[in-house]
């Protein structure tokens, strides 16, 4: 594939191009840019101005701009699962083209996305419509949506005839007086503001779109509602494609059930008790949700995936956004269906923006929320034959190593030349002081290692060996 790699001088002609301080002269020797790379970058900028929280301040030095607009970019690339390197290709202009929904990706960036509504019965109500449909078919697509809902939350959606409702729907165009102007045909659909203040309460559709009821010649009303009802119910956007909560919009066959089994765990987890909550069936066996704060909770393994952390018991999961309170769970299969075993071990390498999950003596590969291929065998990575399992596993960022850990020894895998260090393996009690039993789980932030031994973690000061803290395993669910 041919990748458009945009160099920092075009970067500062689109700032020109928009009324940004920047050098009045180009690098030497540098030409203008063409015309289709300066549309790509523009459309970049629009793209991460709107969902990405890129600022523009003339005040701030050019290059630190540049810097800027490369990290959004990779939070963006992050969060689709393409591939993180900050730089413009092919394949992140492809996914910035989609037809999506018009909130913002991060929480941060997505104030107007308040939790969970505080009632049982809501009431909606319809102000202008579009002229795409008869009002009955609009009528009976958007009841249809909030049932979507209502069977998994056990909310109650009542159409009131007044416009004094808790939700109000409407079609607009361009702007249209909340400061989230739509943008003409494709581009951003739709988006809501869940009740609080101002605008709050408020779902909006682009009239410029065309609107059906199947979507074979437009966008099928009922997806889109769907997505944005969820919003208005507490939902942030999901980085998993098969989830109605993923921001790009996609078709769904007739009949198709809209909402995955992450989005029904995770609707549960909001509004209904957890005695009230439906069991959830993997392929092997029942699972109900599970109580994080029980006092015997422990981890099989825990690890950073993206800007989130991940925490594995038996085949259930946990997923903690580290700018979030919210928490996602249920049976790992209702996240990585091809993933229906326990996870014993697992790490994430930042710079490939890939995790590694390991079961007895394999691994799968995951980017995204997305497993990548078929599992491979753990001797992949140098072990001995004899090697059939570990117990934990972390890669420590600021030295390229990814340490194994199983029973009172450890490895180190040079994640640079891909192949084991010299001279392991090597005893845990003589590198690690203080930690003499086996680890269950291990993951690396801000220069600690954190060592999840039964029911308590460890907090290691890798530079100085030793331990600087000591509490709950439990305690980095909220508990």
């Amino acid at each position: 594939m041919n990748v458009t790699v945009l160099p920092i001088w075009l970067l500062l002609s689109l700032m020109a191009a928009q009324g940004l301080t920047a050098p009045t002269s180009m690098p030497e020797g540098m030409g203008s840019p063409s015309p289709t790379a300066h549309a790509d970058m523009i459309t970049a900028t629009k793209y991460l101005k709107s969902y990405y929280n890129l600022q523009e301040d003339p005040l701030v030095p050019w290059k630190r701009r540049c810097l800027t607009f490369a990290s959004k970019l990779e939070n963006m690339q992050m969060f689709f699962g393409l591939n993180a390197t900050g730089r413009l290709d092919r394949g992140t202009l492809e996914v910035m083209r989609r037809p999506r929904c018009g909130v913002p990706d991060f929480k941060e960036h997505s104030s107007h996305i308040q939790g969970a509504q505080r009632k049982k019965v809501i009431t909606y109500c319809i102000g202008r419509y579009t002229k795409d449909m008869p009002r009955s078919t609009i009528d009976s697509l958007l009841g249809s949506a909030f049932r979507v809902w209502a069977r998994a939350s056990g909310l109650t959606f009542v159409r009131s005839q007044t416009q004094n409702a808790d939700i109000k729907v409407e079609f607009v165009t361009k702007e249209h007086g909340d400061s989230f102007a739509f943008d003409g045909p494709s581009g951003s659909l739709a988006h809501a503001f869940a009740p609080g203040q101002g605008v709050a309460g408020e779902m909006h559709f682009d009239d410029d779109e065309h609107w059906t009821t199947r979507g074979t010649s437009g966008f099928n009303l009922i997806v889109v509602a769907a997505h944005e009802f969820g919003h208005m119910l507490g939902l942030k956007h999901s980085r998993n494609p098969t989830s109605i909560m993923h921001p790009n919009y996609k078709a769904y066959p007739l009949g198709a059930d809209l909402l995955s089994q992450e989005d029904i765990t995770n609707i549960n987890a909001l509004y209904r008790p957890p005695q009230d909550r439906p069991v959830y069936f993997s392929r092997t066996y029942p699972r109900r949700i599970r109580n994080r704060c029980a006092p015997d909770v422990t981890f099989d393994a825990v690890s950073t995936l993206g800007d989130a952390t991940i925490f594995f018991k038996d085949r259930y999961l946990w997923i903690k956004h580290n700018e979030a309170y919210d928490i996602k769970e249920g049976p790992t299969t209702n996240f990585m269906p091809k993933i229906e075993t326990s996870i014993d071990a697992a790490f994430w390498v930042p710079r490939r923006s890939t995790a590694y999950l390991i079961h007895e003596s394999m691994f799968w590969t995951v980017k995204g929320s997305v497993v990548k291929g078929k599992p491979r065998a753990l001797c992949h990575f140098g072990f001995p034959a004899w090697v059939q399992d570990v117990d934990a596993a972390v890669h420590i960022v600021k030295t390229g190593r990814t340490l194994f850990f199983m029973h009172d020894i450890y490895w180190s895998y040079n994640e640079n030349r891909r192949v084991m260090d010299f001279g392991y393996p090597k005893y845990i009690s003589e590198d690690f002081p203080g930690i003499n039993s086996t680890i269950n789980a291990a993951v690396y932030k801000e220069g600690f290692i954190y060592f999840f031994v039964g029911l308590q973690v460890y907090k290691y000061d890798y530079t100085h060996k030793l331990i600087a803290g000591v509490e709950k395993a439990n305690s980095w669910l909220g508990c």
